[in-house]
């Protein structure tokens, strides 16, 4: 038998949560030091998947089976496409940066209330959530995935209800409030989108007789597996709809500014550049994977949802007054151009839709942990108590700016092209779509700048005057994330030769070709 790599690589940072956890309440800083030395374990083992997985070989590799549960056919059936292996690796390589930035988050506070905050279940939390999005990525059973999907809720509740922001306006009690509000939202939406997912998997699993993706779907592409026109539509909707939630998709949006808002800046980046790609990813393996037929009928409909989330989530955006739900609803038009690209149906807009979600989560924690550094100074996410930041701290203002410029895809970084890509891939099968999505560009551009405008920029608030640069641990954090941004945008390629035969497959799924352009003849 050879080596489990997959397993391996989701068991080390379960296993690590477990022992973060039992450290004792005295050995604080041991358990940080534990959980990030466990997350880099974790890289080096995501690193070693991304080097053997050979991107012209099988559709997935490194594969696992075992039986699990025999009488109803669940197996633990593990393995990896070029898509999932890139998300893996973006998955692995931000963790150890969101134990870095949060090292503090979880301290005891020093107030009135004397309330303690377990600093070892916060980072343990952190470790096991990477554990089931990573395995997420690889699971190829359908019941398990739905397992994984689920169990995440769990540890992202208490790190949303149970570690909030420091920098709430108001009182203990009213802050508490709110985190408990935001975490019960973010819990409801999901566990109603998964519920409903199960139905749609129990349905999946009457039709098919069995969980396994490559089966089901090899049985659809030889024949010897038909689901009728109706009953795959209702399936289809019952995966997508958990997805749309997850992703998160126009109108069903709203848990996610309330949870980025009330979160630390650590978790927000674990929320929407980590949790959420799971639930974009799942659209091109099982959406498009298991019902493709379904899949076109919706696509119109899921087009017009996507620009809906490009346009409002930048208008939103362009009218916040709080740091952390600005980058929450710039999120929402960013998962927008992903789903679009997603459904385009074209290779452009696939590849780019996959690049999106890596570069996205490079740009997002970028631009979040800076905001997260500068919150903490100030104690407070409203835009309008800040004003000359760059005069104090030039070197945090900078690293700011080029957060925000790959938020707007400014070309030269990482998110341009896989913007670029998307929208080329959208206008060459819907022109009018791809014009539309364009308009979320413009309003990325005046959200972002008008941000640094009125925070960096100006004269000195007295309230800031006091304010120091980044430290060398901040830096650690900000720099490697700026380095990426960078090299990916100049050169993407390891990228997408990794991600572009995994597309071709996606393509084939759906019985889909690249729309020929249109030359008149010469005359």
């Amino acid at each position: 038998m050879s080596f489990p790599l997959l397993t391996v690589t989701a068991a080390v940072p379960a296993v690590g949560a477990v022992l973060t956890a039992a450290v004792p309440a005295a050995r604080r800083t041991a358990a940080k030091w534990l959980a990030l030395l466990v997350s880099l374990a974790t890289l080096v083992l995501a690193g070693l998947v991304f080097a053997r997985f050979e991107p012209g070989g099988e559709r997935y590799q490194l594969t696992e089976s075992y039986a699990w549960i025999k009488d109803f056919g669940v197996r633990y059936e593990l393995g990896v496409d070029g898509i999932g292996v890139a998300l893996i690796a973006l998955t692995a390589l931000l963790i150890p940066f969101v134990i870095l930035a949060g090292w503090h988050d979880a301290d005891p506070l020093e107030t009135s209330s004397k309330r303690w905050r377990p600093t070892q279940g916060f980072f343990a939390l952190i470790l096991m959530v990477e554990a089931m999005v990573i395995l997420s990525f690889e699971a190829t059973d359908v019941f398990l995935f739905y397992i994984l999907f689920e169990a995440m809720l769990i540890p992202m509740y208490f790190l949303i209800g149970g570690f909030g922001d420091r920098a709430h306006a108001g009182s203990d009690e009213n802050a508490a409030a709110q985190r408990s509000y935001a975490a019960v939202k973010f819990l409801l939406y999901n566990l109603v989108g998964g519920l409903i997912m199960l139905a749609a998997v129990i349905g999946l699993y009457v039709v098919a007789g069995n969980f396994s993706l490559t089966e089901i779907a090899g049985a659809r592409a030889n024949g010897s597996l038909e689901i009728a026109t109706s009953t795959e539509r209702w399936l289809f909707l019952g995966f997508f709809f958990a997805f749309a939630v997850k992703a998160p998709l126009w109108p069903l949006h709203t848990w996610l500014p309330n949870a980025m808002g009330e979160a630390t800046a650590p978790v927000a980046v674990l929320i929407t550049a980590v949790v959420d790609k799971v639930g974009t990813f799942a659209m091109l393996r099982f959406c498009l994977g298991l019902f493709p037929e379904a899949s076109k009928w919706a696509t119109p409909a899921i087009v017009v949802l996507a620009l809906i989330s490009i346009v409002y989530g930048a208008l939103v955006a362009v009218g916040q007054r709080d740091i952390k739900r600005l980058v929450a609803y710039a999120s929402i038009s960013h998962f927008g151009f992903i789903i679009l690209g997603i459904f385009a149906m074209t290779s452009q807009g696939q590849s780019g839709a996959t690049l999106y979600m890596v570069n996205h989560g490079i740009s997002t924690a970028a631009l979040m942990l800076v905001a997260g550094f500068l919150i903490s100074r100030r104690g407070s996410r409203l835009i309008a108590d800040y004003g000359g930041v760059q005069k104090v701290a030039p070197v945090l203002a900078g690293t700011f700016l080029i957060g925000g410029l790959a938020t707007l895809s400014l070309p030269g970084l990482a998110p341009f092209v896989s913007e670029f890509l998307v929208l080329v891939g959208t206008f060459a099968r819907y022109p009018v779509a791809g014009v539309v999505a364009t308009t979320g560009i413009v309003l990325a551009a005046l959200y972002t700048l008008v941000l640094y405008q009125r925070t960096m920029t100006g004269p000195v608030k007295e309230e800031v005057r006091g304010l120091h640069d980044l430290r060398p641990r901040e830096l650690a954090v900000v720099v490697p994330l700026i380095a990426l941004l960078i090299f990916l945008g100049v050169f993407p390629k390891p990228l997408t030769d990794v991600v572009n035969p995994a597309v071709r497959h996606t393509m084939s799924d759906v019985q889909q070709k690249d729309p020929q352009p249109e030359v008149e003849a010469a005359k």
